[in-house]
């Protein structure tokens, strides 16, 4: 089966959701209650997705608070809001700062993190679906060297962790029966922004080094799995319709060569995000799933413009090898982008719709 469209992860969360998760915090509804209310939100993100047309679902990461909530709600040891705080911006240079999660004690199983979303999707959906999962460069963001040093001496002790426990958590996706795993990697776009960079170098660490080991966690995390569709996406950070990072893939170009990822879901839906020549990297053998249509505007993109930018990037890579979503997730924070359910609804319609006309039916 050849994927041609598909959904980063998250989507929209609806208004009873999030009300529900406020009332499950104040004993106003039991654990029961909430399920069947969490149960609802999954069921409608599954049908919005078959009823546009696209070929890999996902649950829309309903029943996480953010992108990373399956990682911080499923082990213990991290204080969930108590970590350094990072500013998102857009254009017009309005901020909001996002406070991250910080590990405060050694991390301790608590539950699966992924498995009850991805038995839920088994059962319900007609065709592919697929799980997301936090890089460890990711989650090494929730280390800080004062507040974490109680619970490990260093950084890499921390990230020998949470590579142990994202490894045990894909080998039971695979028992489960997961074919497809993505590995959401945003932090790599602080290694490709050039003031990002500069700013590594300033404190003393060298960006490319970073790069390399980040490479080796992730290929660690996925290994073993012959046979299992594992993607990585990249972008340069979204929440609430703002970014973090800007810049083109080339510094970081090497993750498509050294990573043993199948699937590289990249956002390329503005000037952020620099041309495709980068894309001529990438070994024939993968599948660039290319991220033209925004999920951080309301605006719907022309399918005569999406049509030319896969053209586009056709000239670095093989068109059989191409495939299209949104640049990223609809809501990777419970508030969610700026758009309405409608102009969701309509961007994942043209995600299907183009990649029905360019490689028909598979």
């Amino acid at each position: 089966m050849t994927y041609r469209s598909e959904v980063v992860g998250s989507l929209l969360r609806p208004a009873y959701l999030g009300e529900a998760r406020e009332q499950l915090a104040a004993g106003q509804l039991n654990a029961a209650e909430f399920k069947a209310i969490e149960d609802r939100a999954v069921n409608e993100a599954i049908a919005l997705q078959q009823n546009a047309g696209i070929d890999v679902i996902t649950d829309g990461e309903m029943r996480r608070y953010a992108f990373y909530g399956h990682l911080i709600e499923a082990l213990d040891g991290f204080d969930k809001y108590g970590g350094w705080a990072i500013p998102f911006r857009d254009e017009a240079g309005e901020q909001l700062i996002l406070k991250r999660p910080v590990v405060v004690e050694r991390l301790r199983w608590r539950r699966s993190m992924c498995a009850e979303e991805w038995v839920y999707l088994r059962s319900r959906k007609p065709h592919a679906g697929k799980v997301t999962m936090i890089s460890a460069q990711q989650a090494a963001a929730y280390y800080d060297p004062e507040k974490s040093k109680s619970a490990y001496p260093s950084r890499d002790a921390y990230l020998a962790d949470i590579v142990d426990f994202s490894h045990r958590e894909v080998e039971e996706l695979v028992r489960l029966g997961c074919t497809y795993i993505q590995i959401d990697a945003p932090q790599y776009a602080a290694l490709l922004d050039p003031q990002m960079r500069e700013g590594y170098r300033q404190r003393g660490n060298d960006p490319d080094k970073i790069i390399d080991l980040c490479i080796e966690m992730d290929n660690a995390i996925i290994r073993g799995h012959p046979g299992i569709t594992f993607g990585m996406h990249i972008c340069r950070g979204n929440n609430q319709s703002k970014f973090y990072a800007s810049g083109d893939y080339e510094p970081i170009s090497r993750i498509f060569t050294q990573t043993n990822f199948q699937r590289f879901l990249l956002e390329y839906d503005d000037e952020r995000s620099g041309g495709f020549e980068p894309l001529r990297h990438v070994p024939e053998d993968r599948f660039v799933v290319l991220g033209l249509v925004t999920t951080k505007k309301p605006q719907l993109e022309t399918a005569h413009i999406v049509r030319q930018r896969i053209e586009e990037a056709s000239r670095y890579f093989p068109l059989e090898r191409l495939a299209l979503s949104p640049q990223c997730g609809f809501a990777s924070t419970m508030e969610g982008n700026r758009i309405s359910y409608e102009d969701q609804r309509r961007k994942l319609e043209l995600v299907a719709s183009v990649a029905q006309a360019v490689w028909g039916s598979h």
